[in-house]
């Protein structure tokens, strides 16, 4: 398999309310991670950060042109790969040793990262029996209910457990907007990580099908609306009586 040239390896799209998707289109979608980049007034906000493998301050311009902070949805390894390159970075205190302390098996990177997860590699000289997630220590701690402010827009943390410990969504209610990391998106959910707990994913998904989302922007996967978030929530607590 040949390796991709780094210019090549970031995608943009451009959605509404002043949000950006940046992907990994040579990251077979399963694994894909959606990196969320929002514009506010006083700074920006990047939810996740992608593999790391291709750095994003040099080849993504959009996410060094204001002060931003980067929160994590969660610690595995296709979420946080390129935190270490923000100076404000966030995540749930539950995980904020694993955001510090990154291992090939805390962040999944040990089994999921081969070859095979790929259509075209990373720029080389990268291998992936040596690829690591990079130390970023959290420079703040987040909580359910907290709010992170970006001066005309503001975003709920809400903890959502179940996938990891310390998943978190954000929750825009203004445009009535959810960041939903890996708890829910339209794909198929991961619920046996190490990490994960059952019992805390039946309540967290019952949480959110509360909310009254007009749009859901997930960590894997297409965006989709508040019919479709009902939909995907009702089947899987249809399946999973617990």
């Amino acid at each position: 398999m040949d390796h991709a040239r780094p210019e090549d390896w970031y995608r943009l799209q451009t959605k509404a309310d002043g949000v950006t998707l940046i992907d990994e289109p040579f990251i077979q979608p399963f694994y894909r991670c959606n990196m969320w980049h929002i514009r506010g007034r006083d700074q920006d906000l990047l939810v996740d950060s992608g593999m790391g493998v291709v750095s994003l301050r040099d080849w993504v311009p959009l996410v060094t042109e204001r002060a931003l902070t980067a929160v994590a949805s969660h610690t595995h390894f296709d979420h946080i790969g390129c935190h270490h390159e923000f100076d404000n970075r966030c995540v749930h205190r539950t995980e904020a040793n694993l955001l510090a302390n990154p291992t090939r098996a805390a962040t999944l990177a040990d089994p999921y990262v081969t070859d095979d997860i790929f259509d075209r590699l990373p720029p080389a000289p990268y291998q992936s029996a040596t690829y690591k997630v990079k130390s970023a220590p959290a420079t703040r701690l987040v909580d359910d209910g907290d709010v992170i402010d970006l001066g005309d827009r503001q975003f709920e943390v809400i903890h959502t457990p179940g996938h990891s410990p310390g998943g978190i969504a954000l929750w825009e209610a203004a445009t009535e907007t959810l960041f939903s990391g890996d708890i829910v998106y339209d794909g198929p959910l991961i619920e046996d990580t190490y990490h994960a707990d059952l019992i805390d994913y039946h309540r967290s998904m019952a949480r959110l099908y509360d909310l009254p989302v007009r749009v859901v922007h997930g960590g894997h996967f297409p965006s989709y609306d508040g019919a479709r978030h009902k939909v995907i929530i009702s089947a899987w607590l249809a399946a999973h009586d617990v």
